[in-house]
């Protein structure tokens, strides 16, 4: 069964589609006109069905796509160059921002779907979400210095995830690379063919729903928050996420069901 929570009426005026099937919710970004970009109105949609889905137990894993030829150009330039004010700029890029930390801070693990162009701010949300999967026809660029513009708030995610030498490559020339290269330097997962791009997500999505909920989210949250830390604090941080994860009732069910050669029957689903 499919939910949508756009009726059919409003789906096209929608911002931000949300379809849930299987224990997987879907977020459509749907201003194909506009290639995707940004909005401010954008990033308040993607905020709350974010908000709305980290709470829901329902979902198990999120998959952010979107609609028309790119998956998103990044930030809105024309509504930014029509209020040319610091204290603008510094509340759009603080709620952006925020929105991302977001992805890194729900329970879920969040898969991006790429199936068209991604710049800026679009390549910034490739980088935030946990996983990416994206079709090999797909380009991808931290495009902002070709208009005078560095990418800065971008540049934390995908330095997060790219090397340092190849992002800042990114960074400096606005160069596009395409999909077998972002998955060379660690931007996305995997790069396929664009008519079995959404049976890669989905054999994702089909992997982790089979996982612990609770594991994953233990999981999730410790990678993050150790992946920050120095290697000692690390290995403090993580020997106490397991010790808390041991004591949950599916690490006693999994164990169990290996030692009894079984397969587990999670309580956590």
């Amino acid at each position: 069964m499919v939910m949508q929570s756009a009726t059919a009426t409003t789906q096209e005026e929608a911002l931000v589609l949300r379809a849930d099937r299987g224990g997987v919710a879907t977020l459509t970004l749907n201003r194909p006109r506009q290639f995707n970009a940004l909005s401010e109105e954008m990033l308040d949609a993607l905020q709350r069905e974010l908000d709305n889905i980290a709470g829901d137990p329902t979902a198990r894993v999120v998959v952010i796509a979107a609609n028309g030829r790119a998956f998103c150009a990044g930030h809105d330039l024309k509504q930014m160059r029509a209020n040319p004010d610091e204290s603008y700029y510094s509340d759009l890029f603080n709620t952006c921002s925020r929105m991302m930390l977001t992805i890194t801070r729900m329970p879920q693990p969040v898969i991006a779907r790429v199936h068209g162009l991604t710049t800026a701010a679009g390549a910034q949300l490739v980088a935030a979400c946990d996983l990416a999967v994206a079709a090999d026809t797909v380009q991808f660029a931290t495009s902002g210095i070709r208009f005078g513009l560095f990418c800065s708030t971008p540049g934390v995610t995908v330095s997060r995830n790219v090397a340092r030498k190849p992002a800042l490559e990114l960074l400096l020339t606005g160069e596009f690379i395409d999909a077998q290269t972002a998955v060379a330097q660690g931007l996305i997962n995997r790069a396929v063919p664009a008519d079995q791009l959404d049976a890669a997500v989905q054999e994702l999505a089909d992997s982790i729903i089979a996982k612990s909920a609770v594991a994953i989210a233990i999981g999730k949250q410790t990678f993050y928050q150790q992946i920050e830390m120095s290697m000692e604090e690390a290995y403090s941080h993580a020997s106490a996420a397991m010790a808390c994860n041991m004591m949950t009732e599916d690490a006693a069910e999994g164990i169990d069901a290996f030692l009894e050669k079984r397969t587990p029957q999670w309580k956590h689903r």
